[in-house]
């Protein structure tokens, strides 16, 4: 009987180890990541609760910003590069919290900007303030789409980032 119960021992510690080393998900997303931060645009003040930023490399536009973003990356379920007339934007798909977010926003600060950064890989040089749209209208259907200050490649590994986090966000909630 004790063979036995050494045996059966043996056999549950190789059966553990094998599901340890080939059925674990890791906790990170897979692939490289990005980020995207919505901010919306706020009254100048002298708290700290607001920041003046400069968007747009070439003809730079300063604008005032709640320093807390309204929507993020964790927000974000399907990103795409998308063509536009005169070249492409970003179109980013929110999931339920934040289709509701920018409906709530867009509703209610028309006439004003959203602010939008981004960052694509570790280096500092791959961040910056990318766009600040302006609010015209109620975005009900959870879909913001922008014209980035980004080349097309640093447009597609931003959307690549942002994809491999949305999956990794839906692998989380299954």
């Amino acid at each position: 009987m004790e063979a036995w119960s050494r045996q059966f021992n043996i056999y549950l510690t190789l059966a553990a180890t094998l599901a340890l080393l080939c059925g674990c998900e890791t906790d990170q997303p897979r692939g490289p990541i990005s980020t995207l931060r919505v901010h919306i645009e706020a009254n100048s003040d002298t708290s700290s609760t607001s920041e003046t930023i400069s968007v747009l490399r070439a003809t730079p536009v300063l604008i005032t910003i709640a320093q807390q973003p309204v929507l993020t990356e964790a927000n974000i379920v399907a990103a795409k590069v998308i063509d536009d007339p005169g070249g492409f934007a970003i179109e980013v798909h929110f999931d339920e919290t934040g289709s509701w977010i920018l409906e709530q926003y867009t509703a209610s600060n028309t006439g004003r900007h959203f602010a939008i950064f981004g960052q694509w890989s570790d280096k500092p040089a791959d961040s910056r303030w990318l766009a600040a749209p302006l609010i015209s209208h109620r975005i009900a259907n959870g879909v913001l789409a922008f014209t980035p200050d980004l080349s097309r490649l640093e447009a597609n590994q931003l959307v690549i980032g942002l994809s491999n986090i949305a999956q990794f966000h839906l692998k989380q909630l299954q």
